[in-house]
C-alpha cells in the first residue's frame, strides 16, 4: 500500500511527528521538527484515502498553506483503509476517511467507523442530497454514470434509457464493468431504490443477456472496447470519459474522440450520479482541523480545482463545471439522496448474483 504525505510518511505515524506537529511545548521534537511556528501552532490533520490524484494534493498543499495545518495523506485501495481503519478501533490515527461511491461510505458508517459532524459551511456548501442523511459523511466531488456509443455505428437517436439497453437489438452489444464493480453496484441499487428490487433484477437480468463480452477491466477498458469494435456501447463514470480525452497517450484521446457521450433516462427519473466523500473518523485525534479540511474542499475554489483538473463535476452549487463538462450539456439527475445506494447495497450484490452478472 503506497502511504504518501503533503511532506511523506512511512508506516504508522510515530508519536514524535505527531506531537511535532502539533506542537506539544512540554515535550519538544526531536526527530521531526515542525517546518514552521505556524505549523506548529496549528496542528495537523490525518488522512486515510482511497483517492490518487494529483489534483487532490495540490489542494492538500493548498490548504496547509492557507492555514498552516499539515495534511498527514495515506494512500491505499477503499476496502483495504476501510478495513484498517476497522481494525486500529480508538487507537488509529486517522481523522478523516476519504473515497469513491457513497456505497463505500455508507459502509464505514454502519461500522460505526464515522461520526457525525454539524457544521454550517458544509451544510451550505454541499446540497442533502449528496451527504449523508445524518451528516457522517460528506459529498465532495460528483460524477455521472453515463452511456458512451460509437460515433460510427450509434447515433443519439438510437439510445434513450438504462432499461433500454436490455432490448433485442443491443444484443451482444453492451459492454460495462463486473458486478464486484462498487459503481455498479451503486447502479443498481439506484433503480431498487428508485423502481423496486423486481425491476432492478429484471434490468440487470437484461444487461448479463446482452453483454458483449465477459466483463473485464475498468470503464475506459469499456470505452476502448467499444472502439475495437468488440461492442457498441458502454456504461462509464464521466470522469473516466474526460481522462481519457485528456491523455497523455495519443492513442488513449483518439479512443475519446471517437465516442459520443448520453445521458440516459432525461425523459424518465434521471441519470445515475454517485461522489467521492469524506467523514469524520469516530476517534478522531484532531476533529475541528478535519472540519476545517472538509470546509476547505467543499469551497468554491476547491471545488472548481477538482472539476478543472479532474473532470469531475462539482457538488458545490455555487460552482460551474468545467468547460469539457459544460459542453456535453446539462442533465437531470436521479432524484434520491445517495445514503439509498449504501442502503441497497447488499440487495443489489445479491440480485446481480442471481441474474449471472459475472
Amino acid at each position: 500500500m503506497a502511504t504518501t504525505k503533503t511532506k511523506f510518511l512511512s508506516g504508522l505515524l510515530g508519536m514524535s511527528l505527531l506531537m511535532a506537529a502539533c506542537g506539544n511545548e512540554s515535550e519538544p521534537a526531536t526527530t521531526a521538527p515542525a517546518e514552521n511556528e505556524e505549523a506548529q501552532e496549528a496542528g495537523e490533520v490525518n488522512l486515510y484515502t482511497s483517492r490518487h490524484y494529483e489534483t487532490d494534493d495540490a489542494l492538500f498543499d493548498q490548504f496547509t498553506e492557507e492555514t498552516g495545518i499539515e495534511v498527514n495523506v495515506v494512500k491505499g485501495e477503499a476496502d483495504e483503509l476501510g478495513e484498517r481503519l476497522s481494525r486500529e478501533g480508538e487507537a488509529t490515527e486517522a481523522d478523516l476517511y476519504y473515497t469513491a461511491d457513497a456505497g463505500r461510505l455508507h459502509w464505514a458508517k454502519e461500522k460505526g467507523l464515522l461520526q457525525p459532524v454539524e457544521n454550517d459551511s458544509l451544510n451550505e456548501n454541499i446540497p442533502e442530497n449528496y451527504r449523508d442523511v445524518d451528516n457522517e459523511w460528506f459529498g465532495l466531488t460528483k460524477r455521472a454514470r453515463v452511456i458512451v456509443y460509437a460515433k460510427d455505428r450509434v447515433t443519439p437517436e438510437d439510445l434513450s434509457t438504462y432499461e433500454a439497453l436490455t432490448e433485442d437489438k443491443w444484443n451482444k452489444k453492451v459492454l460495462i464493468r463486473s458486478s464486484d464493480n462498487v459503481y455498479n453496484q451503486s447502479l443498481v441499487a439506484s433503480f431498487i431504490s428508485l423502481n423496486g428490487a423486481d425491476a432492478a433484477k429484471e434490468w440487470s437480468q437484461g444487461i448479463a443477456n446482452n453483454l458483449a463480452r465477459d466483463p473485464e477491466g475498468g470503464d475506459r477498458d469499456q470505452a476502448k472496447a467499444v472502439v475495437a469494435g468488440i461492442g457498441d456501447v458502454a456504461v462509464m463514470n464521466t470522469y473516466y470519459f474526460g481522462q481519457l480525452l485528456n491523455s497523455e497517450d495519443p492513442e488513449e484521446v483518439k479512443v475519446a474522440e471517437q465516442l459520443g457521450v448520453f445521458f440516459p433516462n432525461q425523459e424518465t427519473n434521471g441519470t445515475h450520479v454517485n461522489v467521492s466523500g469524506a467523514g469524520v473518523t469516530k476517534h478522531a485525534k484532531n476533529k475541528e482541523n478535519a472540519i476545517a479540511l472538509l470546509e476547505f474542499l467543499s469551497s468554491e475554489d476547491a471545488q472548481g480545482q477538482f472539476s478543472e483538473a479532474n473532470f469531475e463535476y462539482p457538488v458545490n452549487a455555487n460552482v460551474e463545471p468545467a468547460e469539457l463538462l459544460a459542453s456535453w450539456g446539462q442533465f437531470k439527475e436521479q432524484d434520491l439522496n445517495l445514503s439509498e445506494l449504501g442502503k441497497y447495497n447488499a440487495d443489489a450484490v445479491k440480485l446481480m448474483n442471481e441474474v449471472g452478472w459475472k
